[in-house]
């Protein structure tokens, strides 16, 4: 597995790295699969590709703070990200792997990275709703998933050492909620690993055997992609 540590100043620089870096894989169909990792350097929210903005996101609050919001093509509901989370991109080969449907997706990324912060950590982690990780009950880990025809892009984001009272005051309560939430408000439903994020990023690196250096970024097509897409308010507000 090839692997990329890289963080663009821009938030939606961000998104559009991990969608251009699935086209990359599936035009050239390699073989090979690849890990990104990154954290953000400021404060923005993350709608999921069908989220509605104003039942999701406190949006005069955004408005008032200048936290931007932004669009994602992945599903999943909003996230808010910001310095103390960590984000991941997983490319890989869906047929290859034999990841022919979204669960089987989820459950090979998630089990693994189980095991990876169980170990790392010294708690239980487990694997809850359809794509959660969550320690005694508490969600610190939300992910999702984009596919084309060969290739499937899982990424996600931990929290490691967040602000979680700016989750409370940005972000709605979601419309749709995983049963094991029971209707909890962010601050009883959320938690960060306090971890530092130098140890996750090496364990999840030697977790998915990530050795080699990734150089071929995609930028052409990144920065085509923010002007088509992650950085457009009609993108972003087109529900």
């Amino acid at each position: 597995m090839k692997y990329l540590d890289l963080t663009f100043a821009n938030p939606a620089t961000n998104l559009a790295c991990d969608e251009a870096l699935l086209e990359l894989y599936e035009t050239n169909a390699a073989d090979e699969v690849l890990l990104r990792v990154w954290e953000p350097r400021d404060h923005f929210i993350v709608l999921g590709h069908s989220n509605r903005l104003h039942s999701e996101v406190k949006f005069s609050a955004c408005q008032r703070d200048q936290i931007p919001v932004l669009r994602r093509v992945s599903g999943g509901g909003a996230v808010m990200q910001g310095p103390g989370c960590l984000n991941y991109c997983l490319v890989l080969n869906a047929q290859a792997l034999r990841l022919r449907s979204i669960g089987a997706a989820f459950r090979y990324v998630l089990e693994r990275h189980c095991r990876l912060i169980s170990q790392l950590a010294g708690v239980q982690v487990c694997m809850q709703g359809s794509s959660d990780l969550t320690v005694a009950g508490r969600k610190f880990s939300g992910n999702a998933q984009y596919r084309k025809a060969r290739y499937v892009l899982v990424h996600g984001t931990f929290l490691l050492n967040f602000d979680l009272s700016m989750i409370a005051r940005y972000l709605g309560m979601p419309g749709k909620q995983p049963a094991y939430r029971q209707h909890r408000p962010h601050l009883e439903f959320i938690t960060n690993l306090n971890l530092i994020s130098a140890q996750v990023r090496d364990c999840i690196r030697d977790g998915w055997n990530a050795v080699e250096k990734f150089s071929d970024v995609p930028l052409a097509r990144m920065e085509a992609l923010v002007k088509e897409r992650y950085g457009r308010e009609e993108w972003s507000k087109k529900f």
